[in-house]
């Protein structure tokens, strides 16, 4: 029988393995790296590289309020944890 309200346990369950991501970071000569830092990066994991890959396109669209001239200035990077993917 599996758990109604798994929000509730006080240790979350094991989550399944999550082995390929996207690393957000900023391109050079962003002034946002000056508040920052230079190697502040951000990572996204998923389970499947269908997932990261549609989660990739989300991420770099063209955001739909966005004014005419903005144009977003993050490098999105596909990563992968090879430990995971491969099972090792």
């Amino acid at each position: 029988m599996g758990i109604s309200q798994p929000q509730n346990l006080r240790t979350p369950p094991i989550e399944k393995l999550r082995p390929y991501g996207i690393r957000v970071s900023l391109p050079p000569g962003d002034p946002f790296r000056k508040l920052l830092g230079p190697e502040w990066h951000k990572l996204h994991w998923y389970s499947t590289p269908a997932e990261r890959d549609a989660a990739l396109a989300e991420m770099g669209r063209r955001h739909q309020y966005s004014r005419a001239g903005d144009k977003p200035s993050l490098v999105f990077e596909k990563v992968e944890n090879l430990a995971q993917s491969r099972g090792l």
